[in-house]
């Protein structure tokens, strides 16, 4: 079940991905347009790095649930098969510990549980954690930052899953073969 929803968010990352990549790529060429006419728009510019940030952390998660993310090989190839794959555990384990510490970050950055004490009021917030996450605003299309930098959850929402469904893989295949030997 747990590798079905990983793969089935997988997808969605992907998809969401591509959608954005096309974005990006429209609104760099809206860009050059708007700029050789004359009529430059300046929150093109602030809405494309926000759509490419958000492309690359979903992409990114998603690379974690394929195991493509970019590795360098030349010394789990040059282990015995036995090593390299507790070394393969280790990494999986070690990008679940920071999938979590991504998780704990967020939680720490966006405070959930002081917003809701302060009844969701931005300036009673404000007041008592000095946390201005929820008031600030994009520079240029005045959108509330927060809304932004949501994606730091659904990032690590990701990281998790996917890190978690590849740890557990791992482990039940080591077991698998420890059985089968």
């Amino acid at each position: 079940m747990l590798q079905t929803f990983s793969r089935q968010w997988a997808r969605a990352e992907l998809a969401c991905a591509a959608t954005l990549a096309a974005a990006v790529t429209a609104l760099i060429l809206l860009n050059v347009l708007t700029r050789n006419l004359g009529l430059a728009l300046f929150w093109v510019d602030e809405l494309a790095i926000y759509a490419m940030i958000w492309m690359t952390l979903l992409a990114a998660s998603a690379a974690v649930h394929h195991k493509d993310a970019v590795a360098v090989t030349i010394v789990t190839d040059a282990l015995p098969q036995a090593i390299a794959q507790m070394l393969s555990r280790l990494v999986d384990a070690v990008i679940f510990a920071l999938a979590l510490l991504t998780a704990w970050f967020c939680w720490r950055w966006f405070l959930p549980l002081e917003f809701a004490r302060a009844g969701f009021d931005v300036e009673t917030f404000q007041g008592a954690t000095f946390n201005f996450i929820y008031s600030e605003a994009t520079s240029t299309f005045g959108v509330r930052k927060v809304w932004v930098w949501s994606i730091m959850w659904i990032f690590a929402f990701g990281l998790i899953l996917h890190s978690l469904n590849n740890l557990l893989n791992n482990l039940t295949t080591a077991a698998d073969r420890k059985e089968q030997s």
